[in-house]
């Protein structure tokens, strides 16, 4: 069984957004940390019964990022979690970090009281997915830890 070491949340202070913004962050790289290094094929397959996948989990929180920051809405938010077989899991996690990227620009340029709300949102929903990976990755392969 893999243990990774626990990264402690990031420290307080600073102001709001600076702290939603950090604590999302590190959500999001836990996210990206489970997905690093899972096995082929098990990282895209079904590990519990709702069918649902690591990889999956990346594609889906992409989605999210897009829709929350950036108004792209997708036709079918449970075809978001379905990844494409020719989707490698480099090619999934490029596409989320460019999300993130997108995302962030945009929060650089709001003001607080503009993003309090989805900032809140997206920490609830990647923290909610991060959970979820932390449960897939153990049951893949026995890696636990963040």
């Amino acid at each position: 069984m893999a243990r990774r070491r626990d990264q402690p949340p990031p420290k307080s202070g600073g102001s709001e957004t600076e702290v939603l913004r950090g604590f999302l962050d590190y959500l999001r790289e836990a996210v990206v940390a489970k997905v690093e290094g899972a096995p082929e094929p098990q990282v895209r397959t079904a590990m519990v019964p709702s069918g649902t996948n690591l990889l999956g989990l990346v594609r889906h929180l992409t989605f999210v990022e897009r829709a929350t920051f950036l108004g792209r809405k997708p036709r079918s938010w449970p075809a978001t979690f379905h990844v494409p077989g020719g989707d490698s899991v480099a090619d999934v996690v490029a596409g989320y970090r460019e999300a993130v990227e997108r995302s962030n620009e945009v929060l650089d340029g709001s003001a607080a009281q503009d993003v309090r709300w989805r900032l809140v949102h997206m920490i609830e929903e990647t923290g909610r997915h991060a959970g979820h990976a932390d449960v897939v990755r153990e049951l893949i392969d026995g890696s636990t830890g963040r």
